[in-house]
């Protein structure tokens, strides 16, 4: 399958949105709730947050088949909402989302995080590197599962007396 991946701008607000939703139904069925914010986002939510936001979207042909947006730190790359047409889950379009994100950024470390049912994501993430840094009790019999992957070494400061 031949993956193109461009940058994420506000004019994909639309196409997101639908492949964010349809991404998430299975998360919801997973936690038995579709009250979650990529569920519940608007269009003009999303349109708003990609004005902001940096991030990549896959395409299969002209069809948008994924996205992935990001803030960065200097000392921090936040990945969230990934979300791959459920028709091609697995074929390596998060994989190569994920890698798009890390090779644009300059900070030293990327975090990302899911809930501690979604199996599929957890094998991904580690599969590309990604370790459990933290995890987070919801009091629901679940948890937040915060994973980071170094991606280069940070550069120590010049010491000026040198």
């Amino acid at each position: 399958m031949d993956i193109d991946v461009a940058r994420i701008t506000p004019e994909d607000a639309g196409e997101v949105l639908t492949i964010q939703r349809a991404a998430f139904v299975s998360e919801a069925l997973i936690y038995g709730t579709a009250d979650m914010p990529p569920l519940t986002q608007t269009l003009d939510e999303v349109r708003a947050e990609l004005a902001e936001a940096k991030g990549w979207v896959a395409r299969v042909g002209p069809r948008l088949v994924g996205a992935i947006r990001v803030r960065e730190t200097a000392d921090l790359l936040l990945i969230g909402r990934i979300a791959i047409a459920p028709d091609l889950q697995g074929e390596g379009i998060g994989r190569t989302l994920l890698e798009a994100a890390e090779r644009d950024s300059r900070a030293p470390e990327a975090e990302l995080f899911t809930g501690s049912l979604s199996e599929a994501n957890l094998r991904l993430y580690e599969s590309c590197g990604y370790r459990v840094t933290e995890t987070v009790d919801q009091g629901d019999g679940t948890s937040q599962v915060f994973m980071r992957k170094t991606l280069r070494q940070a550069t120590p400061m010049r010491d000026p007396d040198d």
